[in-house]
C-alpha cells in the first residue's frame, strides 16, 4: 500500500539474507507463485460463473486510466462472491470511496461511498459475504472495527446514489494494517494483517481470523480476532516486507507478500495455503 516502483535499468547482485519463515497455525503452506509488482501486487481474488473460474490480481498498474483521472489513484485487494466482483478504490482527500463492480454477465458500474465523519479514508479491500447481499470493507491503521455496506449491484443498485454504511463489526480486539479480508463462511473471515510493530498479537505480520457472532447484516456484529501467526517472510534482501491482500476460494487461502527492497522486483510471492 505503500510502496512506489521505480524502472529498474542496471543489473543488481542480490545477496541472499535469511529470514525466519512463517508459522501459520492451522494451514499448511503447498506452494507459492511469482507476484509480479506492478499488476499483482495489491490483491487477488478467484471469480466463478458461468462454470468458469478467473483468478484476477489488482496492482499498481490496474487502476484504469479513467479512474486515475477522476483522482482514485489507489486500488486494494478484491473480492468476489456468486460471480460478483469488486475492485476498491481509494483517493488523497476526502472525497469518498469507489468500488468498481462487475456483474456475473460481465457488465461494469461504478459505486460511490460519502465518507462518515468518523470514517477513515482508506479503502484497504473489499470482502462479499457468501450469499453476495453484503460487502466488507477496511481502514488501514490501528482499528477496532470492519465497515459494512450493502452490496452495489445487488442489494444497491444504483450507481448514481450514495452506496451507504451499514453496520460494523465490532472486533473484540485491535488489529492494525489489515489489507485483506475474505469470507471462509457466513461467519468467519481471515485477514492479512501488515502490522510492523508486532505488540498487538507477539508477531509481526500476521495473519488474522475473525469470528463473528452473526452473519453480517444492518445491525453490528462482533468479531472475535485470533492471530494464527506470521506470514511467511522469505526474500533475497533484508528490510521491511509488506502483506497484501488474501484470497480464499477451493479450500486455498492465497496470501500476496512483497519482498523489501530492489528484491520486490525479483522474488515477491502469493503463498498458497490449505488447510
Amino acid at each position: 500500500m505503500r510502496r512506489s516502483l521505480a524502472v529498474l535499468a542496471v543489473m543488481v547482485a542480490v545477496v541472499a539474507i535469511p529470514v525466519p519463515a512463517g508459522a501459520v497455525t492451522g494451514w499448511t503452506e503447498v506452494g507459492s507463485d511469482y507476484a509480479r509488482p506492478l499488476d499483482e501486487s495489491q490483491g487477488l481474488a478467484t471469480v466463478t460463473h458461468g462454470g468458469s473460474t478467473e483468478y484476477r490480481y489488482t496492482g499498481i498498474a490496474t487502476v484504469p486510466a479513467d479512474l486515475s483521472a477522476q483522482g482514485w489513484n489507489h486500488v486494494g485487494d478484491p473480492g468476489a462472491a456468486q460471480g460478483w466482483y469488486v475492485e476498491p478504490y481509494q483517493r488523497d482527500d476526502r472525497g469518498g470511496k469507489l468500488f468498481r463492480v462487475q456483474a456475473p454477465d460481465g457488465t461494469w458500474a461504478n459505486y460511490t461511498h460519502a465518507l462518515e465523519s468518523w470514517e477513515a479514508n482508506n479503502n484497504s479491500f473489499a470482502a462479499v459475504s457468501p450469499d453476495a447481499r453484503w460487502l466488507v470493507g477496511g481502514e488501514y491503521g490501528t482499528m477496532d472495527r470492519l465497515l459494512v455496506y450493502p452490496m452495489p449491484g445487488v442489494a444497491a443498485t444504483d450507481p448514481a446514489q450514495n452506496l451507504p454504511y451499514a453496520s460494523a463489526i465490532r472486533l473484540d480486539h485491535q488489529v492494525r494494517d489489515v489489507q485483506g479480508c475474505d469470507f471462509v463462511g457466513a461467519t468467519q473471515l481471515l485477514c492479512s494483517s501488515d502490522d510492523p510493530d508486532g505488540s498487538l498479537f507477539g508477531t509481526t505480520k500476521p495473519l488474522l481470523q475473525v469470528e463473528l457472532s452473526a452473519p453480517v447484516g444492518g445491525s453490528d456484529v462482533t468479531g472475535h480476532v485470533t492471530s494464527l501467526g506470521q506470514l511467511p517472510l522469505r526474500s533475497g534482501c533484508g528490510g521491511e516486507f509488506e502483506v497484501e491482500g488474501l484470497d480464499y476460494a477451493d479450500a486455498t487461502l492465497r496470501v500476496v507478500v512483497m519482498s523489501p527492497s530492489i528484491c520486490v522486483a525479483f522474488d515477491s510471492k502469493t503463498y498458497r495455503f490449505q488447510r
